[in-house]
């Protein structure tokens, strides 16, 4: 299935983050079972319609990597897949 989100909402699949300890060992992130803040952008909005009929530029592409508001995405599972769904303003940088 194909996902088209609308207005200036963000698909996302989050990234497992690692953390690695002193002596080496390496903590997955399902250790503290935190959401992901961060992610890879699978679809993208045609962007918000503005107070002037116009619509806003979104700032985010497919594939980009982004990092975004720890607690503001939705979750989904959509064809087996977990994925994340937020809307634009809640992203804070792209990772490059």
């Amino acid at each position: 299935m194909k996902l088209k989100p609308l207005g200036d909402n963000i698909v996302v699949k989050g990234l497992a983050k690692e953390e690695t300890t002193k002596s080496g060992i390496i903590l997955p992130e399902t250790v503290d079972k935190e959401k992901p803040e961060q992610g890879e952008v699978l679809a993208v909005g045609p962007g918000k319609i503005l107070d002037n009929g116009n619509r806003s530029i979104m700032e985010v592409r497919p594939g980009d990597k982004i990092i975004f508001k720890k607690y503001s995405p939705d979750e989904f599972k959509i064809d087996g897949q977990e994925v994340l769904i937020l809307s634009q303003s809640d992203v804070i940088a792209i990772l490059e």
